[in-house]
């Protein structure tokens, strides 16, 4: 187990950039959201864009957004640590996938821990998480986790992770996220102390 202590429960949550269900990218985010959970003691939430698409796609503002998406949006901000898993179409994520993170206010995800992961049809697209993924949450200056997960069609069976190497990577992923959450979730009090004094 992990030695991250908290005063709280920490809010995990996760958006799934696939469009269909059942999806690959909601059961890859699903298993690392149950890794997560192993270790730490959270309250778990997937998104999967595919759910709130129609209501989604035709909005240019967030306030033209129902309000249950708005809460989806909300979630997110207000989450202690992402997991964001997208399908790869033509070489990137989804498009309603990055409409979704339009919509994130541009400050929300400063610092915020977020685990990487995508799937495709073979290894060729496995760079889209350092291609397009990092990027995109570089933008936010949220602390993005060393190990992306990147899993392809072969190693699914029924919409479930059957790969031993690929469920040995998604542990180590999270295994190597879990120092730097618990160093996002530490206070920042003796930097402060140390500002009021010089």
């Amino acid at each position: 187990m992990s030695t991250i202590k908290t005063t709280r429960t920490l809010r995990i949550v996760a958006v799934s950039g696939g469009l269909q269900r059942p999806s690959k990218s909601a059961a890859l985010a699903e298993h690392l959201l149950d890794l997560i959970a192993d270790e730490i003691p959270c309250q778990q939430r997937l998104i999967e864009i595919g759910e709130i698409a129609p209501q989604l796609a035709g909005a240019v503002l967030r306030s033209h957004l129902a309000t249950a998406v708005q809460q989806t949006l909300a979630a997110v901000e207000q989450a202690d640590v992402l997991v964001v898993a997208t399908p790869v179409f033509r070489g990137a994520y989804t498009g309603l996938f990055k409409h979704f993170f339009d919509f994130i206010d541009q400050s929300a995800l400063i610092d915020k821990p977020v685990l990487l992961a995508a799937t495709g049809g073979s290894e060729r697209h496995a760079l889209v998480i350092d291609h397009q993924l990092r990027p995109l949450f570089s933008f936010f200056q949220a602390r993005t986790l060393p190990l992306g997960v990147y899993a392809t069609d072969k190693d699914f069976v029924n919409y479930r992770l059957e790969d031993d190497a690929l469920i040995a990577r998604a542990y180590l992923a999270v295994q190597r996220a879990l120092p730097l959450i618990d160093l996002s979730l530490q206070p920042c009090t003796a930097s402060s102390e140390s500002l009021v004094e010089a």
